[in-house]
């Protein structure tokens, strides 16, 4: 309305609250206002609408606060923490019927309802967008890992701001809202200080973040961002640290921090820790509690399993086992192969036993850390009243290989593992100087009775763990669902048992419908049907679609690289009844196939799952992908600055460089590290010590090359160069040829020198200069050995060479970060 407008009404509104204060007085005259008194009411939203009055004088004012306060959850309303596992099979927990202890997943279990019919997408990052916000994985633009998005409407790798997640949604309705451990929902090129911080955690509703970016982390020295900034870790694992434990550390920080000021605001935490996927790393003494208990190999454990799924009610009794290899050969990366365990020779034996004890440890201390939460929950009187989720993402992880490993960077770079050397490594497993992954045999039996694992549309890679605990809402404590389910229904399961109704906008984006259907009527009606009448399934070329009942899935593994999907053959399964799908009745029902194969197009349609894509690593590796900059031949780098992610940095691989660093060194004590890269699994080093020069180039922790300098390190102002020319090729993608070093230009060490030919590592450890962030690339140092008595000025990697990629060996690294 026009300022000057009369309002009676207002004006009277306005002298009664005058009167309130006892000082009722009229606003003053002048010769060009109208004898009433002026007013204006401000509209902030459309939804919360300034009802207050404005006057020239604010004597004549009426406030109204209502607009300006943050929104408050209704009172009474419970938290909400997710606690999302990673690559665990359904029969991996002791709760399901599996031989790992899980004492504090048995407690939430005890509280709340185990779900026998709950699904995934079978890989990471499409999961997590799923459970975040209740849209089928292809409408998040997350067909697959954010390493191997290809540029279409489902395979993009940015989830729409109009697909929200319930964090963007509940931090707007009152509740604080926290992140920890994994995300790897943000694409590869964003993970970096330079870049737009929009599919971060705190770009996506969360006020606080303390984790890891990308799919998989070094335990003992991830690779760790808070809220929107990287940070060198707290403290060593020599004393004490490893990443379980910190991020349990830090959610009890980040709850107690609000509730000691606002005890009644509830609160919303996704807490992902990085167990179970690779690299397998435990405390030794955890790791020794299972010593013997694998000693009889996976086959046994399927069985043993097996039978306490019956007896527990997990598994229906007249479930068949499925078969150890149930694909027909061809149809399958051989990768994915299980060898028996009977034709392991005695060593395997051992190394593998070793490899399932160092896995079931890590999960063991991982629960135990959890429970640490949960008892500070329990203490402070907010169990009772929080909604716990537990679930993993996918089933158990085959990308071990048949064969295993004790230093997973060996086979990204094509350097095979040796058993002798591994088991050199046996009881080094689970430490920091192992980066280990089991092979594809504890996979399948960490999936039993299910065929295949990770990243198959079979039950082995979907079918995983879910609890649902609730104390204050849940009276079956204890019990057992065998409602079909998909990951899509968690978050609206969620928005039903908070009372709040999806929202049309969030952040001004109009919302998308929410495709998953509520669970919330599981909680006290055990045997209702299912409201989850259809999921389809794709995953890097195997798809499935379940309905009514039935299943159909296509006999084609994922990245197989067979193509011709109009020629697959489709198996159809009566999953009510053949949980397993071990009776493939496609020939008995055809008319009930072709319904099934008829809706998945139809699904596939609505949810922009096409074109399908089984290429191998290699071809998806080798697809163009946006770059945050365009590769250039002169790179430099600053003290005090945050690592620069191997993704983002200089490529040194297969080709001659130049490290120069310019510095002023004032003390006769001067040392520590002047650049560093990579980590003591691959990475190289130009640092000070004991007043010489060195540089050391980590082969893929298989060899370190150390150059030491003949002449001490003057004081003042230097130019320390570290110069590689390669000279020939052996074996493919390794530089073989000479390494020099300068002091102002005086040659002060040379020698021969290879250079690894993929990266050198999968995560974490990027680019630093001043210090080693992280795992340390030379054993002549612990990091972060900062370097002191000096200034660095910078460090400029020159690469005026052709730069060289191993395209085969980085598709294999980038697959193995799902």
């Amino acid at each position: 309305m026009d300022i000057y407008q009369s309002d009676p009404a207002a004006l009277e509104k306005s002298k009664s609250a005058r009167k309130l204060s006892g000082k009722l007085t009229v606003a003053p005259k002048s010769g060009t206002e109208k004898k009433s008194s002026p007013v204006q009411k401000f509209d902030k939203s459309s939804s919360k609408k300034f009802k207050g009055i404005v006057n020239v004088d604010i004597r004549d004012s009426v406030p109204d606060w209502e607009p300006y306060l943050e929104a408050k959850a209704k009172p009474g309303s419970p938290n909400v923490l997710y606690i999302l596992w990673d690559d665990v099979g359904i029969a991996t927990m002791d709760c399901f019927g599996g031989l790992v202890e899980t004492p504090n997943m048995n407690r939430v279990a005890d509280m709340g309802l185990r779900y026998t019919q709950w699904h995934t997408t079978a890989l990471c990052s499409p999961t997590r967008s799923c459970l975040l916000n209740g849209r089928n994985a292809h409408n998040n633009g997350m067909a697959v890992i954010e390493e191997a998005t290809s540029g279409y409407p489902g395979k993009h790798g940015h989830i729409p701001f109009e697909n929200a997640l319930l964090s963007e949604i509940l931090v707007e309705r009152g509740y604080n809202t926290y992140a920890l451990g994994k995300w790897h929902l943000c694409p590869a090129d964003e993970m970096n200080l330079a870049s737009t911080k929009s599919n971060w955690p705190l770009g996506r509703g969360f006020e606080r973040f303390y984790g890891f970016l990308g799919g998989e982390t070094n335990q003992w020295y991830p690779d760790l961002v808070y809220d929107n900034h990287p940070i060198d870790q707290p403290t060593s694992p020599e004393k004490g640290y490893h990443f379980s434990s910190d991020i349990v550390d830090k959610a009890i920080e980040f709850v107690a921090d609000a509730k000691q000021v606002a005890p009644d605001k509830p609160f919303f935490m996704y807490f992902c820790p990085g167990a179970m996927h690779a690299p397998h790393h435990a405390p030794k003494e955890w790791i020794d509690k299972y010593k013997g208990k694998f000693d009889e190999g996976y086959e046994k454990y399927r069985e043993d399993a097996f039978k306490k799924m019956k007896t527990m009610g997990i598994m229906p009794q007249d479930t068949e086992m499925s078969p150890l290899n149930p694909m027909r050969e061809g149809r399958f990366s051989p990768l994915d192969y299980v060898k028996p365990w009977n034709s392991l020779s005695v060593k395997e034996k051992k190394l593998f036993a070793r490899m399932a004890e160092v896995y079931a440890g890590f999960m063991s201390y991982t629960d135990h850390q959890i429970g640490r939460l949960l008892d500070y929950l329990e203490e402070s009187d907010q169990l009772e009243n929080t909604i716990v989720v537990v679930g993993s993402d996918n089933g158990a992880s085959g990308e071990g290989s048949p064969d295993g490993s004790v230093n997973e960077n060996r086979f990204f770079n094509n350097w095979p593992d040796s058993l002798d050397d591994n088991l050199k490594m046996l009881d080094k497993l689970g430490s920091p100087e192992t980066y280990g992954h089991f092979p594809t045999g504890w996979a399948a039996a960490f999936c039993t009775p299910f065929k295949m694992f990770k990243r198959f549309s079979y039950n082995g890679g979907i079918a995983d763990p879910l609890i649902i605990s609730w104390p204050k809402g849940i009276k079956d404590k204890g019990g057992i669902r065998h409602q079909y389910h998909h990951a899509i229904d968690i978050a609206p399961t969620i928005l039903e048992s908070l009372g709040v109704a999806p929202p049309e906008y969030v952040k001004g984006y109009p919302q998308s419908p929410i495709q998953g259907k509520s669970m919330a009527y599981t909680f006290d009606n055990p045997d209702d049907n299912t409201t989850r009448k259809t999921q389809y399934y794709e995953m890097l070329g195997q798809r499935g679609i379940y309905h009514d009942g039935w299943k159909a899935v296509t006999d084609h593994g994922p990245i197989s690289g067979i193509g011709n999907f109009m020629d697959d053959k489709w198996e159809l399964y009566h999953v009510d009844e053949d949980r397993s799908e071990t009776k493939n009745v496609a020939e008995k029902y055809p008319e009930k196939l072709e319904e099934l194969i008829g809706l998945w197009w139809h699904e596939a349609g609505k949810n922009n799952v096409l074109p399908l894509d089984d290429r191998s690593p290699l071809e998806i590796l080798g697809q163009e992908r946006p770059q945050m900059t365009a590769p250039r031949n002169s790179y430099t780098y600053y003290p005090n600055t945050a690592d620069v992610p191997e993704f983002s940095a200089v490529n040194i691989r297969n080709r001659s460089f130049v490290i120069k660093a310019e510095l002023d060194i004032d003390s006769d004590s001067a040392g520590g590290v002047v650049f560093a890269h990579g980590a003591r699994f691959g990475g190289h080093s130009l640092f000070i010590k004991n007043n010489k020069l060195y540089y050391s180039n980590n082969f893929i922790g298989v060899e370190e090359q150390k150059f030491v300098s003949r002449t001490k390190v003057p004081k003042g102002k230097l130019r320390l160069v570290a110069a590689f020319t390669k000279r020939s090729e052996k074996p493919k993608g390794v530089a073989n040829g000479n390494l020099e070093m300068y002091i102002n230009g005086q040659s002060v060490a040379s020698g021969p020198m290879r250079t690894q030919p993929g990266y050198f590592s999968l995560v974490g450890d990027g680019l630093v200069v001043g210090r080693d962030s992280g795992d340390p690339v030379s054993n002549e140092y612990n990091a972060p050995f900062k370097f002191t008595g000096g200034k660095i000025h910078n460090v400029t990697v020159d690469v005026s060479g052709d730069e060289y990629k191993d395209i085969e060996q980085e598709a294999r690294a980038m697959m193995k970060r799902d």
